[in-house]
């Protein structure tokens, strides 16, 4: 990452650097905070009859910034068709000159200070494709204050500083996009502000981080732990060194805040979302709910209720045969239900360098082509006008509604079964389905498998409680949440 520093205007006496004519234009100079120049040798001037190309200064040229000028270049024509304009790349902030300088080829302007792109005069766009949330907020701020717009794939920026970056947008009277930032080549912003506008959304749910359905689809294919799931996930490139963000829910819920926000015209709520994880599931139990019909997945659910607004990430299981279920590998989707469309369901990829790219271009595209539309006629950034965004009652997971699989090792004696379904009964929970396995390691137990109605957590939790403090219940009990999503 870039070394931190202050989000200020340029300090009196700081360094230029005379660079070389970009995009046609006469030489300029450039503040720099000591970074080094590496400047274009070619030029791409528009004729002059044309319209301006729309100059694009990015930060960073990692996995997406390098997909999203590779697309930009392989494509270039065939955008400029569809937008009534060209979209040229102007500079490239990046940390090591000579290897970007390989990917971008001498048509681009590189330098090692990104301060230098979100001040540079010509620049109409920076997209910010670093990551993070502390230079690259920095940097979005102050690119805003400049009065340029912004484009960004960054999911925790905008989840957790959103509502301070898009305020500081509306000021300026600048865009900041983020197509990208959820669900990666599923346009699923767009299809939320634009293409369901007229609806009241009742519910949506989705498979919104990569890496988890790439594990949970291996556990289940190969009958292997989640730690040898993780291991291949790895050695595959579909998780991270350090893969906690996505494996604990943490990515889900970033993506989830940005959905629910242009869902139900709700404040950014990212630390009201409840998460969980899928490091502590079980292959026994995925295994379990295929034998009953069922497939565990990481579901990030927002959803209107009697008890509030439900926003809440973990793993369920859902019918074998449900649309999202039939979601495997790194694949996305998002499914939403509405009063007017009904239930819609959009699918792709969920990771990967131009599948990212095409919803960054997307949003460079919107941005040229509404270069001229006055702010207040610009589609609103988290779909409502900011001043119709309203909150809602966020419901507390324990008050959340759903049915259950719960999972208890118990002691092959007579009377555990019918001590088990009694105490559930007192609790008010209803088991329709009841099921015994063979215990994978000890003969002399065996695996209780129960699907209950729908009962409120703080009930279940309860009850669950007093079973799991029978004698001959072994340990605590596997609880995982049944969804239908009809």
């Amino acid at each position: 990452m870039y070394q931190d520093h202050q989000a200020s205007v340029l300090p009196p006496g700081r360094p230029k650097v005379k660079r070389a004519p970009l995009g046609g234009r006469e030489p300029h100079e450039v503040g720099n905070r000591g970074g080094h120049f590496l400047a274009p040798h070619l030029s791409h001037g528009a004729p002059a009859h044309a319209i301006a190309p729309l100059r694009i200064g990015m930060l960073g040229l990692g996995t997406v910034g390098a997909g999203t000028y590779t697309v930009l270049q392989r494509n270039a024509d065939m955008i400029a068709a569809r937008t009534g304009r060209r979209i040229e790349m102007t500079l490239v902030a990046v940390r090591k000159l000579q290897r970007a300088a390989a990917i971008v080829g001498p048509g681009v302007a590189l330098t090692d200070d990104p301060w230098a792109v979100v001040h540079h005069p010509d620049i109409d766009v920076v997209v910010e494709v670093i990551g993070g949330t502390t230079i690259a907020r920095d940097l979005v701020l102050q690119a805003i204050a400049n009065g340029k717009h912004v484009v960004t794939a960054n999911k925790a920026l905008l989840a957790e500083y959103g509502s301070e970056i898009f305020a500081a947008a509306q000021t300026q009277g600048v865009v900041v996009a983020y197509e990208g930032a959820v669900a990666v080549s599923i346009p699923i912003i767009k299809a939320l502000r634009e293409g369901l506008t007229a609806n009241r959304i009742e519910w949506l749910a989705g498979i919104i981080n990569g890496t988890s359905n790439y594990i949970l689809s291996q556990m289940r294919d190969q009958g292997v732990s989640f730690a040898d799931a993780l291991a291949d996930a790895q050695t595959q490139g579909y998780a991270e060194a350090d893969p906690a963000f996505d494996v604990e829910g943490v990515d889900a819920a970033h993506k989830l805040t940005l959905l629910a926000a242009n869902a139900f015209g709700v404040p950014l709520q990212f630390d009201k979302v409840h998460v969980e994880g899928i490091t502590q599931l079980a292959a026994t139990d995925i295994a379990f709910a295929e034998h009953l019909g069922y497939r565990v997945k990481l579901l990030g659910i927002a959803r209107r209720s009697a008890q509030g607004l439900e926003l809440r990430v973990h793993p369920a299981l859902l019918p074998a045969d449900h649309l999202l279920a039939q979601v495997h590998g790194a694949m996305n989707a998002v499914m939403v239900k509405s009063d007017a469309a009904g239930v819609t369901m959009y699918y792709g990829a969920g990771a990967g360098s131009e599948q990212t790219a095409s919803a960054v271009i997307a949003d460079l595209v919107d941005l040229a082509r509404s270069a001229g539309v006055a702010p207040r006629h610009r589609v609103p950034a988290l779909a409502f006008q900011p001043g119709a965004l309203a909150a809602l009652p966020v419901a507390a997971i324990a008050d959340v509604e759903t049915a259950w699989y719960l999972r208890l090792d118990v002691a092959r004696a007579a009377r555990t079964v019918p001590q088990v379904m009694g105490l559930l009964a007192e609790a008010g929970v209803r088991v329709h389905q009841l099921e015994q396995f063979d215990h994978a390691t000890d003969a002399e137990l065996h695996a209780l498998v129960l699907l209950t109605h729908p009962v409120p957590e703080r009930q279940l939790r309860a009850a669950m409680a007093q079973v799991e403090a029978l004698p001959t219940v072994m340990g605590y009990a596997s609880t995982l949440r049944i969804e239908v999503l009809s």
